[in-house]
C-alpha cells in the first residue's frame, strides 16, 4: 500500500495545489465584495476589483501635485532604501559576531549572554528610545530593523558554527592552521550558506519592523502610505499596497533561494520528501 507520505506530486501539479488556496480566497474576496456592493454601492471596507485597479493605477502612475513624485515607487524607493540598509548592517554584524561566537569559547561565554539579552526584548517596544535617542529621522527606522533581527542571525549562525564536527577542527589544527585560518577557511564556507538563509527568514520580521517604525513617524514609505490612508478608510488603497509589499516580500524570498543554490550548491542536499 502507497503510504501518502511517499506521494511527490511533480513540479507542475506542486505549483497548482499552491495556487489553488491563493485563487480561492481571492474567488471569496471577490464574491463577498460584489454582494456588499449590491447591497450598499457607498461600501468601503469591500472595495472591488476595479475600484483597486482604478487607485493602484492613480498611485502607480499619477504625479501627486504636493511632492512632484509617482507615490508608489516613491513610497517603495524609501523603504527598500530602509530596509536594505538595516538587512546589510543586520548581516554583515550577525556574520563577525556569529563566527566569533562559534568558534572563540572565551567570546562566547562573554558576547553569548549579551546577545540572549537582546534577543528576548521585544524591537517594538523599544522604537520610543530610538526615536528619543536618533530622532525621528531614517536612523531610528534602520536601527530598529538591525535590532530586531541581528540577534537572531547571530544565535542561528553561531549554533550552526558551533554544529561543525570537532574532528574538522582537529584536523585543521594538526595541520597548523592557526585560529583565523580555522575560522576563515572552516568555519567561514560552512557559515555562508546558513547565512543567507538566516537573511532569508529575517525578511519577514524586518519588514514588520520597517512597517511600524514608518508608522509611526514618517513622511514618505510603503508603510507611512497604509496608515496615512487608513483615516478615509481607503481600502482601495489599502489591499493594493499590501499586496505589493507581499509581491515585493516574495520575490527577495526567491531570490535568495536561487543566490543561495547557487553559490553555494554543496550545501543543499537533494530532498527526501
Amino acid at each position: 500500500m502507497r503510504r501518502l507520505l511517499n506521494i511527490r506530486p511533480p513540479w507542475g501539479v506542486r505549483l497548482l495545489l499552491g495556487a489553488l488556496p491563493l485563487a480561492a480566497v481571492v474567488l471569496v474576496y471577490l464574491g463577498a465584495a460584489s454582494v456588499q456592493h449590491s447591497l450598499n454601492p457607498n461600501e468601503k471596507f469591500l472595495p472591488t476589483f476595479s475600484a483597486m485597479v482604478d487607485q493602484a493605477r492613480i498611485m502607480a502612475l499619477q504625479v501627486d501635485p504636493q511632492t512632484g513624485a509617482i507615490p508608489l515607487w516613491q513610497d517603495t524607493a524609501a523603504s527598500l532604501i530602509r530596509l536594505g540598509a538595516g538587512l546589510a548592517i543586520a548581516t554583515v554584524t550577525a556574520l563577525v559576531l556569529g563566527l566569533v561566537i562559534g568558534v572563540l569559547p572565551l567570546m562566547r561565554a562573554t558576547i553569548g549572554p549579551l546577545v540572549a539579552a537582546v534577543a528576548v526584548v521585544p524591537p517594538i517596544a523599544i522604537l520610543p528610545i530610538l526615536f528619543i535617542t536618533f530622532g525621528l529621522g531614517e536612523t531610528a527606522k534602520i536601527a530598529l530593523i538591525v535590532l530586531g533581527v541581528t540577534p537572531f542571525m547571530v544565535r542561528d549562525l553561531a549554533g550552526h558554527v558551533l554544529a561543525i564536527p570537532e574532528e574538522q577542527i582537529v584536523k585543521a589544527q594538526t595541520l597548523g592552521g592557526s585560529t583565523w585560518q580555522i575560522a576563515l577557511r572552516v568555519a567561514l564556507p560552512q557559515a555562508m550558506p546558513r547565512l543567507l538563509e538566516s537573511l532569508r527568514l529575517s525578511l519577514g520580521p524586518a519588514w514588520v519592523f520597517l512597517i511600524s517604525s514608518e508608522a509611526i513617524a514618517s513622511d514618505v514609505g510603503l508603510g507611512y502610505r497604509v496608515f496615512l490612508v487608513r483615516r478615509y478608510l481607503a481600502m482601495d488603497i489599502i489591499l493594493p499596497y499590501v499586496a505589493w509589499i507581499a509581491l515585493l516580500a516574495v520575490i527577495f524570498d526567491l531570490v535568495l533561494i536561487s543566490l543561495n543554490r547557487r553559490l553555494y550548491p554543496w550545501a543543499h542536499t537533494a530532498r527526501t520528501r
